[in-house]
Order: structure tokens, then sequence, then C-alpha cells
């Protein structure tokens, strides 16, 4: 089969034949029809995550229909519609076992430790797996995981988003935010849309923001609108947001981080922090039933996957281009 494939850091992506994985014990093998490039696919190639095991496949959104199974495997069976984990988890650890999952530290992560989802048929295990609902288009199957799965998990599961409550997605114009704010509507949030392309603002009024800003100090607009600032930030780009986005917080307001778009280490003012009661804390990724959840979202037409365009797998390092200089909307997919 054709995969597209790292074979050093920095370098380009290349095409070329690979074998169709075997499997045992609790090994699944899924056809993929379609799978999603994430920004982080783009920081695997650059470097930014030290244990890169090279050459590896990257891409870790993945769904599609079970080809075979291995000998262990009892849940699912061939021509069962799945999606997936970004990773396997260990099954055995203290998160494993309590639903947390997406904590295990001994965790194989789908495109930086074993191969991932860049090509037609990919080897998961069953503890990675969940079945995908009617309804569900293959769009919405295969950012389960790590888009809308992962939102649920940050806005619900650690952020504690409340039905009424104001929130602030940042980088609300790419293949994160533009399905953050969909799930944060579909959960009840007046939500504040933040993007430094105005070209975006209007797409993401028709998504469900009911305010977008635009500006550097966007702060400060969010708190002329709101006259107290937003109860949750949920920031998904780091560096060039982050202080903005916490100053954007009312008092005992909570951010949750899920992006890091630049390594360099964020100023933390302390005072602000204590002064007004705030709360910032980590989410990581999604757990099965944080995928459940989402998937359920998509089956009752509550969110749809935002397609910016598809690609083949030849085209793979022209899409990374166009995320890297912010001129898509939404996810770009591969098609295989």
């Amino acid at each position: 089969m054709k995969a597209s494939v790292l074979k050093g850091i920095k370098e380009p992506l290349v095409v070329e034949d690979v074998e169709i994985p075997e499997v045992s014990g609790h090994d699944v093998l899924i056809k993929q029809t379609l799978t999603g490039i994430c920004f982080r696919d783009i920081l695997t190639q650059e470097g930014f995550f030290p244990r890169v095991a090279l050459p590896i496949i990257p891409g870790h959104e993945i769904s599609g229909t079970i080809e075979k199974v291995g000998d262990e495997v009892q849940e699912f069976k061939p021509g069962d519609r799945v999606a997936s984990l970004i990773y396997t988890p260990c099954g055995k650890c203290e998160f494993c076992t309590s639903g947390n999952e997406n904590l295990c530290p001994n965790k194989k992560t789908f495109g930086e430790t074993v191969n991932g989802g860049y090509a037609q048929y990919i080897r998961t295990s069953d503890r990675s797996l969940v079945n995908v609902p009617q309804g569900v288009g293959e769009a919405e199957a295969s950012i389960s995981a790590c888009v809308t799965g992962m939102i649920y998990n940050a806005l619900k599961r650690v952020g504690d988003l409340r039905e009424g409550e104001k929130v602030l997605i940042s980088g609300a114009g790419g293949g994160v935010g533009t399905h953050a704010i969909q799930i944060a509507k579909a959960l009840g949030a007046h939500v504040i849309a933040k993007t430094s392309s105005s070209w975006k603002a209007e797409k993401l009024y028709n998504l469900g923001a009911d305010l977008v800003v635009t500006s550097e100090n966007f702060d400060r607009e969010i708190k002329e609108s709101t006259g107290d600032g937003v109860h949750l930030a949920f920031e998904s780009v780091g560096l060039p947001t982050f202080d903005r986005s916490l100053r954007s917080l009312r008092t005992g307001g909570r951010m949750v981080v899920v992006g890091n778009v630049d390594p360099t280490p964020v100023p933390l003012p302390l005072g602000l922090i204590i002064l007004k009661g705030n709360r910032i804390m980590g989410s990581i990724s999604s757990t099965r039933e944080d995928m459940k959840e989402a998937l359920k979202l998509s089956a009752e037409g509550k969110i749809s996957a935002m397609v910016h365009r598809k690609v083949h797998l030849d085209d793979v390092n022209g899409a990374f281009s166009e995320m890297k200089s912010k001129m898509s909307l939404g996810r770009i997919m591969i098609e295989l």
C-alpha cells in the first residue's frame, strides 16, 4: 500500500510503498478512506516531540472499517465501523483502570511512537477503539478522538463548562477552534471566538459564535462586551494568545490549555491569577468515553466536521504549508 512517511526531522514527507500490517493478539486492522491532518503532525515533523521513532508514518485521526482482528479480540469483528484513540493505552495502570486512559504514562501514540494514519490500512489495538453509531459521516468519525473528543474532554470533563456560561475559544478559525465553537454551543454556552484572520469572522458567526474578536488586545474587547469577562477560556494556541486569554477571565474564571504551537515558555502574572482566584488546567487528548460523547453529538447533528479541503497523500507537504500560513478554515483531510 502507499503511505506518506516522515524519514527525518524537518524533512518533507515522502510517499512510498509499505507492507500492510499483520495482526495478532489484541491487534485490529482498519481500512481507512479518510484521515485528518492535525497541527500536531506538523510539530512532529519539526522536531517538537523528542521521542519520534523515525522513519514513521504520521497521523493519528483514525477511523474506518475493520478488515481483520487478532485472536484475542472479543468486542470487535470484521465489518464493524470504528474510530480510534490517537494512542494505544496500556490498559493496566491507575489511569487506564479509572477511565482516564488519556493520562496513561505507557501509551503508544500513533504517528510518533508507532505508525499512524497516513495510509489506507492501519494496525490499532482493541483497547483504542469505539464503535461509530449510525448517522455519523466519515469525516466526523475520523476527528472524533483528536478533535471533537479532545474538545469535549477539555470543555466538559476538565473545564466543567456549564450551560449559560461564557467561553472564549482562541484559534477559533483552525481545525480545533471551528469544532470547539460547535461543541461549546451544543453544551449551551455563550461563545466568543478569537481569530487573527478577519476574513474568517463571518464564517465563525455562521458556526454559532455569539461574538468574534480579531484585535491583538482582544481581552479589552471581551471585557467591554461582557462587562466582567468569560467563565472559561479554551486556549488552543499557546504563547501567541495565552496572556490575553488569561486576562479575559472573570473573577473565579478557569482556563483550560490544549494547544502549544510555540514551545517558548509563557509568562505568568501570578498577582493577577491570585487576586482573581483563577485556575489554569491542562487537558490532553481524549478517552473512549469522550469519543462516545462526541460521536453522539455528531449523530444528533449538533456538530459536523469543518473540512477545508481534501488532498491526496502526495499533497501532504503542501497542506502542511497551507496550515502554517493560516490559510485553512477547519480541517484538511487526506483521501486514501
